[in-house]
């Protein structure tokens, strides 16, 4: 009896029996028509695994479930091959790497990922602490590969197998160029690792996720389309590499809708030029409060414009600078989408943990935008308070905001980053 794995063909979790057989050099068929969702659920599969997950691997002597534990069974299935390295130590290590994988780069983008795919609860400090705890993850990676090729000596091992198809799905379906740029040698490492042969011819092309998978309830008004447009057929086409049970019809859902003109560009004109002000901002070099202060007044028109302080939640939990400093980042880059219609100030405050983060904001039109609440997540992380600029003490906070006035409210900054 041939060796046959039970689960759909671009399972990630399947792919690590499916490289571990092309370096062992073992035949391993995979179903063929395989259904998520139907084929798991039949009297014959519940058998194998009364739980239902995928991949199962039949064999001669008995089924065998849970991804690393046939890949393992498949690596060890032709002894002389140096999958498992070739000293105790090295062992040792390679199970260390493969159990890191699951736990802490796995563990972490299916947190991330799978409320965004509806398979879980959305809930943003969740997401907030899955992120930080993959950075931390990558981070540590990241240092370990600044010296090493392979994660185990000098030739791929099981770990990298494992390693290699965890980390995929965050690149292929979350994990965009600019979240993966802070992790160089991670990026050299994954980038060598999918083009070996025997990853490839498994795996196929690889291509990294251009914009963070986007939250299920946020597209829903999606489904009011009555025609199924190509660019869908095109998302789709996209997002085939499936983790764990993607279906069509929840790809569609996510699929980009025509985009309508934005509601803000039916505004009234105003008088206030967003982008003469950001020039002011950027030009003004000394003198700040006579110069950009002063025409900053000048220009605002509170017909056409409103201004927002913000301050965030969960200040409590800032307890490291860096994550800290990075959250702060990774707002302002998913804020980009409104670029056209705000300028923002956001400040890192104290010596000493925990940090305070707070801000102040400037949006086209008189309440926040609604297509900003809706597809930026972190909004909802932030207490928002409209600025009253018939109160001179608001006023003059809004004025040491711009200009990263030290001390603020009695406290150092850490630091002070701007949206324009």
């Amino acid at each position: 009896m041939a060796l046959v794995l039970h689960a759909g063909k671009t399972n990630k979790n399947a792919y690590k029996a499916l490289i571990a057989a092309e370096y062992a050099g073992v035949k391993v068929e995979i179903t063929p028509n395989f259904e998520m969702g139907v084929s798991n659920k039949t009297p014959e599969f519940l058998k194998m695994n009364p739980i239902g997950k995928v991949p199962v691997l039949e064999t001669p002597d008995g089924p065998i479930f849970e991804s690393n534990a046939i890949a393992r069974y498949v690596a060890k299935l032709k002894p002389g091959n140096s999958l498992f390295g070739s000293s105790p130590i090295e062992y040792g290590h390679i199970e260390q790497w493969i159990d890191f994988a699951s736990m802490e780069i796995d563990a972490n983008i299916s947190a991330w990922l799978y409320p965004r795919m509806g398979y879980r609860v959305h809930l943003p400090p969740a997401e907030e602490a899955a992120i930080s705890a993959l950075k931390r993850a990558l981070g540590a990676l990241n240092t370990h590969l600044a010296s090493n090729t392979f994660l185990v000596g000098h030739s791929v091992t099981l770990a990298d197998i494992v390693m290699t198809c965890n980390l995929y799905v965050g690149y292929a379906m979350i994990m965009t160029k600019k979240f993966t740029a802070e992790f160089p040698h991670v990026e050299r490492y994954f980038w060598t690792m999918v083009n070996q042969p025997n990853f490839k011819k498994i795996i196929g092309e690889v291509k990294q996720a251009e914009s963070v998978y986007a939250i299920q309830s946020a597209k829903k008004p999606a489904a009011k389309e009555t025609a199924k447009p190509k660019p869908k057929e095109e998302a789709k086409k996209e997002t085939k590499k499936e983790v764990v049970k993607p279906k069509a019809d929840e790809e569609e859902e996510e699929a980009p809708k025509p985009k309508p003109k934005n509601p803000l560009d039916l505004l009234p004109p105003s008088k206030m030029v967003l982008d003469d002000w950001k020039r002011l901002y950027s030009n003004t070099k000394t003198n700040f409060r006579e110069v950009a202060i002063k025409g900053f007044w000048e220009m605002y028109d509170p017909e056409g414009y409103s201004l927002w302080f913000c301050n965030y939640k969960y200040n409590d939990e800032n307890t490291v600078s860096f994550v800290t400093l990075n959250k702060v980042g990774g707002f302002l880059q998913r804020m980009d989408l409104a670029r056209k219609y705000a300028f923002g100030k956001m400040l890192v405050i104290g010596n000493e943990a925990p940090f305070k983060v707070k801000g102040l904001w400037l949006f086209r039109g008189p309440e926040i935008p609604k297509f900003i609440m809706d597809e930026c997540y972190d909004m909802e992380l932030y207490e928002w308070t409209k600025v009253d600029i018939t109160d001179e003490a608001q006023k003059e906070r809004v004025n040491q905001m711009i200009e990263d006035q030290e001390p603020f409210e009695g406290e150092a900054l850490l630091d002070a980053k701007c949206f324009k």
